[in-house]
Formats: C-alpha cells, sequence, structure tokens
C-alpha cells in the first residue's frame, strides 16, 4: 500500500513531468510547422528540442509505472475495462513514441529540406502517441 504522502509526491511527479514531456512533443511539432515556412532557419532548436523529448520520453514512462502505476494495470490488478486493452495500447503508445523521437532526430540530421519535412510529419505522429502516453495512464490510474 502506498502512504499517502507517497502518493501525492507521485502525482506531482507524474504532473511535473508530464507537463514538460507533453511540452516538448507539442513545442517540437508547432517549430517544425514554423520551419516550414522560413526553411532558411537553423536546425538548432529543433535538435534541442528533439533531444529534450527523448530524454523526458523515459521519465515519463518511469512516473506512470511507480507505483499504483501502469503495471497494475498490466498484471491485471487495476482493471482498465476493457480487459487489459487499454494497457497494451499505453505500452504501444509510450514506445512508439520514443522510437518516434529517434527517427525525428535521424531526419534532421539530412541536408534537404525535406528532411525537415519529415521531422515535422514524425514530430506529428509523435504528439499522437505521446499524449496517448500521458492521457491513456492518466484516465486509467484515475479510476
Amino acid at each position: 500500500m502506498v502512504s499517502s504522502n507517497n502518493a501525492i509526491l507521485v502525482d506531482l511527479l507524474r504532473v511535473l513531468v508530464g507537463a514538460a514531456f507533453l511540452g516538448a512533443v507539442t513545442d517540437l511539432m508547432l517549430l517544425g510547422h514554423w520551419y516550414l515556412v522560413q526553411p532558411g532557419m537553423t536546425r538548432k532548436l529543433l535538435n534541442e528540442l528533439t533531444n529534450a523529448v527523448l530524454v523526458f520520453w523515459p521519465l515519463e514512462i518511469a512516473v506512470m509505472l511507480l507505483p499504483t502505476g501502469m503495471i497494475s494495470v498490466l498484471n491485471g490488478t487495476i482493471d482498465d475495462g476493457w480487459n487489459g486493452i487499454l494497457g497494451y495500447f499505453w505500452v504501444g503508445c509510450a514506445l512508439l513514441t520514443g522510437i518516434l523521437a529517434w527517427f525525428t532526430r535521424a531526419a534532421l540530421k539530412e541536408r534537404s529540406y525535406s528532411a525537415v519535412m519529415a521531422a515535422t510529419g514524425l514530430s506529428y505522429l509523435a504528439i499522437l502517441t505521446a499524449f496517448g502516453t500521458d492521457l491513456v495512464a492518466r484516465a486509467i490510474l484515475a479510476l
């Protein structure tokens, strides 16, 4: 059983890390769109935001696994109401967000303008999976 003080700390960590994670992914996608209309800009900020996503991504997963967390959903201790499907959906979103961030980083290493287009598209997909990573866990754990 998790004590009340620990539960408050876990909730606070989830809010802070979740805000940083979703903020980094959202900023990456929005800035990528800006680069599409200003192709002469350097890619330094896009690279920094991609790195920020890759830093916050494992932290987001870690805080969602803290007790009582997504491990309890995956092992069936917490019923998601869908026979565990939402738990596996969360795992898929969590993994795919990291994969998309790594591919975004790889795309930004290419010199062509189309590489920024690809990176923006990948970050657009990453924002969808990042919200799945954060919001699905929050919805299930709030039950």
